[in-house]
């Protein structure tokens, strides 16, 4: 399996960041990130540091913390497709695993937070759509697509 050309993944980068700032520049560690991609070859750019790997064969997973303007520990996912066709890309909130106990006084600000972080991960994903970068949702409308043209 190959992961996608760093172009495609820099446009992806790109509109991420646009969506997740609203124009201002990024906090200085996610500026930092980037620039460090930047120095790198496309040969050794899945090889940087900066990127986390998850997973083995069909869950592996290439994740870019990148954050939004509201979370820090949000990050830009490429996966495969389920069909094994390429990867995708997916606005990872990073969220739902460190939420506090509903009896908890943070709670409800946490339950906000990630109300927050899931509108802009959608937003995100819409944006790559526009962008004809593919994600889950592009990778869903195709496969139906495949599927009612085989039965015709």
């Amino acid at each position: 399996m190959k992961w996608p050309d760093p172009q495609v993944v820099w446009k992806a980068i790109e509109v991420y960041v646009e969506v997740a700032y609203g124009g201002p520049p990024p906090p200085s560690a996610v500026r930092s990130r980037l620039e460090t991609l930047r120095a790198l070859s496309d040969e050794s750019f899945y090889d940087s540091a900066v990127f986390e790997h998850r997973g083995e064969g069909m869950t592996a997973r290439v994740l870019l913390r990148l954050g939004n303007r509201f979370y820090p520990h949000m990050k830009l996912a490429i996966e495969r497709r389920p069909d094994r066709q390429g990867c995708l890309f997916r606005a990872d909130t990073h969220d739902a695993h460190c939420c506090p106990s509903s009896e908890s006084r943070e709670y409800e600000a946490f339950r906000q937070l990630m109300e927050m972080n899931q509108t802009v991960a959608q937003s995100i994903d819409a944006a790559w759509e526009r962008a004809k970068l593919p994600t889950f949702k592009t990778y869903l409308r195709e496969d139906l697509a495949r599927r009612q043209a085989m039965l015709k």
